[in-house]
């Protein structure tokens, strides 16, 4: 009887385990760095942080430079689902695209409204969705949320981030250097070059890569912008219809898996740890209720809903799209609500909004956290009594 080999994994499905697992992760150090930020630990926390390692701190280092690590792993996958993926195609874009620009333009306008005579600049805070931690809770829930869903969420939290690197690229950048951004033209157009010329090693990519990072840093569009230009250049071997579980002769999918562990086990645990940890008792009191706070929190919590979930349902009573198979409308009101976590890039944003206010950067940040919590609570409760009410019938 002839053996059955295991059935061939493929990249979507890789993706959701893995950014489950690492979503856990993150929760993790995120708790840590705010446990620590709270405690008589504080100093040495934040000593550490402005430690110098050459003309960088740790901060720096973290931010500018490991998170241009996790944006290029963001480009790939976005490349990977725009072109043979769940995003290959218009059919399969317009459904998570439309709850994507909902979830991006009601939160949006909810921060504005607590803060339009007051401090604008955080409006793109809470226009992002963290999808590891929205696909830890999922993995919680079980088998009550139906696959379709899972992968709905993935694709639309792709297009999320390809908004908030278009909204970094355009809305917080000052002060550009033309002499570097034509340096950095020049180093993509070699890139460029090694993609149409069928160049497959990696290594070269990487190295010019380096370049192309320094040559952004120092023309004052934000480092991590140069991690997605990279990934773009990376070539792809298509396989439609079929599993990319083997293809050793794409440099893309050979990076993103390379990628994966290192950045959702380390880069990103990292990241909470510099970044989450906010000295919540050594705030003022008015703090934990400012405007920014508040357009923050309720616009991931509200807004995500309100966009995600009510563009969703106009778009499939309109015609637009299908609901996604086997889905209630109550598991697609629980993802919406999943939606409303925007942790890593939120967070991110915020430091690009308030770069020298480390109050308002603290009050984003509270937002941020209380939005996230509240969304994941209440995500996970609506999609365990959506599921069960699905079983019972």
């Amino acid at each position: 009887m002839p053996v059955l080999s295991p059935r061939p994994v493929s990249a979507i499905r890789r993706f959701l385990n893995g950014q489950s697992s690492s979503g856990i992760v993150l929760m993790a150090a995120a708790a840590i760095a705010l446990l620590i930020a709270n405690s008589p630990l504080r100093h040495a926390y934040e000593h550490l942080l402005h430690a110098g390692i050459g003309p960088f701190s740790v901060g720096h280092m973290v931010n500018d430079g490991l998170m241009a690590i996790f944006f290029l792993l963001v480009g790939l996958e976005i490349k990977r689902e725009m072109l043979d993926g769940q995003l290959s195609s218009w059919p399969r874009r317009i459904l998570p695209g439309i709850a994507a620009l909902g979830g991006m333009l009601f939160p949006a306008i909810i921060y504005l409204a607590f803060n339009h005579h007051g401090v604008t600049n955080g409006w793109a805070i809470p226009t992002a969705t963290d999808i590891a931690f929205a696909l830890a809770v999922i993995t919680l829930v079980g088998d009550r949320v139906p696959a379709s869903l899972r992968v709905f969420l993935a694709a639309l939290a792709i297009i999320d981030d390809l908004g908030a690197v278009v909204i970094i690229a355009l809305f917080y950048t000052s002060g550009v250097s033309v002499f570097d951004l034509a340096g950095a033209a020049l180093t993509l157009a070699v890139l460029i070059g090694f993609n149409r010329f069928k160049v497959r090693a990696l290594a070269p990519y990487l190295l010019v890569g380096v370049i192309l990072w320094l040559f952004v840093w120092r023309s004052g569009i934000h480092a991590t912008i140069a991690g997605v230009l990279l990934a773009l250049t990376i070539p792809m071997r298509r396989t439609p219809a079929r599993s990319d579980h083997d293809h050793r002769d794409s440099p893309l999918h050979r990076l993103e898996h390379r990628l994966h562990a290192p950045v959702g086990f380390l880069i990103l645990p990292l990241f909470g740890l510099a970044n989450a940890g906010v000295p919540v008792l050594g705030l003022p009191a008015g703090a934990l209720l400012s405007p920014v706070t508040l357009g923050v929190g309720l616009g991931l919590l509200a807004g995500k809903v309100a966009g995600v979930f009510g563009m969703t349902s106009l778009a499939v009573r309109l015609g637009l799209a299908d609901r996604p198979a086997h889905a209630s409308q109550g598991q697609l009101f629980g993802m919406a609500l999943l939606c409303g976590i925007g942790f890593t890039m939120s967070i991110f944003i915020t430091l690009l909004a308030f770069p020298t206010d480390p109050l308002l950067q603290a009050e984003a940040k509270i937002g941020v956290l209380m939005g996230s919590i509240l969304s994941g609570v209440l995500g996970y409760a609506v999609l365990r009594r959506a599921g069960r009410e699905g079983e019972a019938r």
